[in-house]
């Protein structure tokens, strides 16, 4: 059976890359988000195992949903995919919950990658 992926950033471009590097690896994208009230809402729809989880989003910060992602769907697998890299950011998504987080620009390799090592 094929995983399922909820992708959660407003760059419709990203989106598009994410889709093609997950469909191309086996993945089903079940939803997509450009907003956190969207990711919540496609949440409760979709069931997604895992959650690519931007930080910036136009409603809300990437965190704090990441907090509200976990707890209302706490079997999901939440992977922050930022451009925003600093340590302390990276440490406190993986504080909150994220299983991982992949740097923004990333190689589809690395998804992959970071995928892989997740144990689903």
């Amino acid at each position: 059976m094929s995983r399922t992926v909820m992708i959660v950033d407003d760059s419709l471009f990203m989106r598009k890359i994410l889709r093609g590097i997950l469909t191309e690896m086996g993945y089903t994208v079940a939803a997509e988000a450009a907003s956190g009230i969207e990711a919540m809402r496609n949440l409760h729809t979709s069931h997604p195992d895992i959650i690519l989880l931007d930080i910036i989003l136009p409603d809300s910060n990437g965190l704090d949903l990441l907090e509200s992602i976990i707890s209302a769907c706490p079997d999901s697998t939440v992977v922050v995919c930022s451009s925003i890299g600093q340590q302390p950011v990276i440490q406190k998504s993986l504080d909150l919950g994220a299983k991982a987080f992949i740097q923004k620009p990333f190689t589809p390799e690395k998804v992959g990658e970071v995928l892989e090592s997740l144990v689903l």
